[in-house]
């Protein structure tokens, strides 16, 4: 019982914060507002034209067809829509063929319904097959069938779709540029997150596997936030379709998004920081060969992991903002890294003495770094003098060769 009040609170609690950012400010929140009170409206348009304005007794159609056909794009709308006629038609003709060979609803239904459900898989259909067979059940049962009631029904879907994509592409669009800029802001600003919480655990040096565990959880999220970028990206390019420029502006939707480079670049940058935390695992498991770095060198890696995340944070402001200009790097945080990478470089030479291990690690987290700074830090697409990773590759593979076994 108190796990369902708990359950409940939360949900009424989500509630509430979902309204209150509607009544802030644009965002998505304000746009499923919007869509549903559309999908409302249009529904009770087609309800008006079709039974109060044109006094048809099966005014249901319309109505249910606008209201499902206010989609979250203007093209998915038309689609869908072409998609559903075609099935409500397919529907309202094998019901009707049905009945005139049985002349029993009930062996109208039994005879239609399993060709129908089967024509409901057919692609061409789309999600919207369904309702090939909901509307021979509404055509079986609500009435006498004849070829009036069928040609009824078909026109009122027509009507139904056409007011519902009508409302959707006239009133207000939908424009899912707003999404984009978001998931990609909050990626650049996740990829941080993890290089901070990476940073402070290697600190504390007291890391394990279960801390590890934590690291690489984090970078699964990454890769979750890289698809719904993909998706909002999709979604952004499709919502641009079949809706013209007055309206869209009309809708005040930002209209400029980062250009899709950026979703690549910290894609690439998420999936540098999901090898450094494997990496990282692989060196803290007891039972694997590699080992961790120690002392002054981890110290300095942690400080590079610092400030390349808040480098993530500086350009997810600048992508989250609509009116913010170019990236810009900034100077002295470049100059700390230059730093630190320089010191890490000669701390690699020092722990090639080692043994073959500890330098093979130090090299591998080095890269990584490396990797997630040249696509993370504005105008870094070749760190240092562009031989850092032959140079490392040179030093580590140097840690192989006789006279280079732990002392």
């Amino acid at each position: 019982m108190t796990r369902a009040t708990d359950a409940l609170r939360g949900e009424v609690r989500a509630v509430g914060r979902a309204a209150g950012a509607a009544v802030r400010g644009p965002g998505r929140e304000r746009d499923l507002v919007v869509q549903s009170l559309k999908a409302a409206g249009a529904g009770l348009l087609a309800w008006v034209v079709a039974r109060l304005w044109l006094n048809d007794p099966m005014a249901l159609m319309a109505p249910w067809v606008a209201v499902v056909l206010v989609q979250a794009t203007v093209y998915s709308s038309l689609r869908r829509g072409t998609q559903q006629f075609a099935a409500i038609c397919a529907g309202a003709l094998i019901a009707s063929a049905a009945q005139a060979v049985t002349d029993d609803t009930t062996g109208a239904l039994a005879l239609s319904l399993p060709l129908l459900m089967l024509l409901a898989n057919w692609p061409r259909f789309g999600d919207q097959g369904v309702y090939a067979a909901t509307t021979a059940i509404f055509t079986l049962t609500a009435g006498s069938v004849s070829a009036s009631t069928v040609g009824h029904r078909i026109g009122q879907a027509a009507l139904g779709a056409v007011i519902g994509v009508g409302v959707n592409a006239l009133v207000l669009p939908p424009v899912h540029l707003r999404d984009v800029r978001e998931n990609l802001s909050a990626l650049a600003r996740e990829a941080g997150d993890t290089l901070h919480l990476v940073a402070s655990g290697l600190r504390e040096g007291d890391w394990d596997a279960s801390v590890t565990a934590e690291w690489s959880r984090a970078a699964d999220r990454l890769q979750r936030r890289c698809r719904a970028l993909g998706s909002a990206r999709a979604w952004s390019e499709e919502s641009l379709r079949l809706t013209s420029a007055p309206l869209r502006a009309l809708h005040r939707v930002p209209q400029g998004v980062p250009p899709t480079t950026e979703d690549e670049r910290f894609g690439r940058v998420a999936g540098h920081v999901t090898a450094l935390t494997r990496a990282l695992a692989v060196a803290a498991d007891d039972t694997r060969t590699p080992a961790p770095p120690q002392g002054e060198a981890l110290r300095l890696y942690a400080d590079l992991l610092e400030l390349i995340g808040d480098a993530c944070h500086a350009e997810a402001d600048r992508l989250g903002d609509p009116h913010a200009g170019p990236a810009v790097g900034d100077a002295r945080r470049e100059a700390e890294m230059e730093e630190l990478r320089a010191r890490l470089q000669k701390s690699l030479e020092e722990h090639v003495g080692l043994g073959a291990s500890v330098a093979t690690v130090l090299g591998t987290l080095l890269l990584q770094a490396e990797n997630i700074w040249a696509e993370a830090v504005p105008g870094q697409d070749d760190p240092g003098d562009g031989d850092e990773s032959a140079r490392v590759t040179q030093i580590t593979s140097n840690s192989d060769k006789p006279g280079n076994s732990r002392r």
